[in-house]
């Protein structure tokens, strides 16, 4: 594939998703709208019948095209540039065409009287009203579908961006980590250096996603490495019981918060503290929070447009924006000497 044909892709606008309840909740309530319009407008013929049986059909139409887009959804996404959308609005035309007409004969056929007009004029009527609805409704679509395209990009970028930022930092705090071990225990630096290779994997991977075993591992070996610096200091307690290991998450999520947690809570005060790391889940969503014991000290924290404590919140808050939006959330409490950090994550996909 050349580089041409690849950014042709990148500027195509996915077709709108009518398989899901939302895109046909959609078709139903515009086509209830326009029966219920058809039937307030001056010179219609009112009556409970009539709007039933307009209601029944237009709420019908609206299934059966909505399947049929459905289906042919993948054949339709093949096609270059803009032309599935203009694909998708020729099929729903022809489709209320040649239904309209199959109901309208079997009605005049069969002497129902469901329809009051010729059966030409009952198509007529149906294909013009699903050819200005369709196009209406796919330029909204494609409207929205675009502006969503360009918000994962620009999300994208900004995540990519703060990824960058993360690295440096933990790379250069980790480094420093070694530096000291190596003074005052060579045996320790080595074994410091075996754990700083796993985590360098997974703070430089291509691969953005992880799983909360491989996350809790990372925690756990930079806990390893924060032990052998700062010795009796630095206590951990773990309330982790049957964690969902195979939960997929963002790479290096949690990493950031304990760093935060020792750097900003442990490492400034003389007597040390306890950082506290527990997990939970149910079916509904996986619920990790990490705190720390508070220094005596007065200790200067930056704000979240610096570095620091403030700059891994702020990053880590647009990283679970980027990748669950309103359902994952970020919590920050600090109270009765305690820093808290409470992620929760939805289990299901949005």
């Amino acid at each position: 594939m050349n580089r041409d044909h690849r950014d042709r892709d990148d500027t195509r606008v996915p077709l709108p998703d009518l398989c899901s309840m939302q895109g046909l909740f959609a078709l139903v309530l515009v086509a209830g709208i326009t029966i219920t319009v058809m039937q307030l407008a001056p010179g219609a013929r009112p009556g409970w019948r009539a709007f039933s049986v307009g209601m029944l059909f237009a709420v019908w139409l609206s299934v059966v095209l909505a399947a049929s887009v459905c289906m042919l959804r993948p054949w339709f996404e093949r096609l270059p540039s803009t032309l599935p959308y203009f694909a998708v609005w020729s099929w729903m035309v022809a489709m209320t065409v040649l239904l309209s007409a199959s109901i309208g004969w079997i009605d005049h056929a069969l002497q129902l009287g469901l329809t009051h007009q010729t059966t030409s004029r009952f198509t007529l009527i149906n294909g013009t009203l699903v050819a200005l609805i369709a196009a209406a409704l796919l330029r909204y679509f494609y409207v929205l579908m675009q502006w969503r395209a360009r918000l994962a990009a620009v999300s994208r970028a900004q995540v990519q961006a703060l990824q960058a930022r993360i690295r440096p930092h933990f790379l250069f705090n980790s480094m420093n980590t070694v530096a000291a071990l190596v003074r005052v225990d060579p045996a320790a630096a080595e074994r410091t250096v075996e754990d700083l290779a796993d985590l360098f994997r997974a703070a430089l991977a291509s691969d953005s996603e992880g799983t909360l075993g491989e996350e809790l591992d990372l925690v756990d070996r930079y806990l390893d490495i924060e032990q052998r610096r700062l010795g009796d200091r630095l206590r951990v307690q773990r309330d982790i019981v049957d964690p969902p290991t195979d939960f997929t998450l963002p790479r290096l999520l949690l990493q950031p918060l304990v760093e935060n947690a020792v750097r900003h809570g442990i490492q400034p005060s003389r007597e040390g503290g306890t950082v506290r790391i527990a997990v939970s889940a149910d079916a509904h969503e996986v619920r990790m929070a990490i705190d720390n014991s508070v220094p005596r000290e007065p200790v200067t924290t930056l704000d979240e447009d610096g570095h620091g404590h403030g700059h891994g919140l702020h990053s880590v808050r647009q990283r679970i924006a980027y990748h669950y939006g309103e359902r994952g959330r970020l919590m920050v409490e600090d109270a009765d000497g305690r820093y808290t950090v409470r992620v929760i994550l939805p289990r299901s996909p949005a």
